[in-house]
């Protein structure tokens, strides 16, 4: 898959930069808890698909957008789409502590900020 015209780029990584409202240190504390590790559905190697994500993400903040292969803008995109499945899935009451959030979070948007 290529990334598409360089205005689709931009429209990625635009629409990237609005889905994830974490910074990547702030991504790197959160994935190194418990919490992180037992959110999401696994990939069968112990690791969830969205904790797995949440490490590419976190390569993904720190890379120049002039740096970013079409690769990275594919999984942009696959962030982008997750995190507003996600979003109109949120459960009623107080989400600070649900595996809801948490998966959100797994995927660089803390709904909560």
């Amino acid at each position: 898959m290529t990334g598409g015209s360089d205005a689709d780029r931009e429209e990625s990584v635009r629409l990237f930069g609005e889905a994830v409202n974490m910074t990547a240190g702030e991504m790197e504390k959160w994935l190194d808890t418990e919490e992180s590790r037992g959110a999401g559905q696994s990939d069968g190697s112990g690791e969830s698909v969205g904790h797995a994500s949440g490490r590419r993400i976190v390569g993904l903040l720190r890379t120049r957008e002039a740096d970013l292969t079409d690769d990275d803008i594919a999984h942009m995109r696959k962030v982008v789409g997750y995190v507003h499945r996600h979003g109109k899935q949120r459960p009623d009451g107080d989400v600070t502590d649900t595996r809801w959030r948490y998966s959100l979070m797994n995927w660089g948007h803390d709904p909560t900020k």
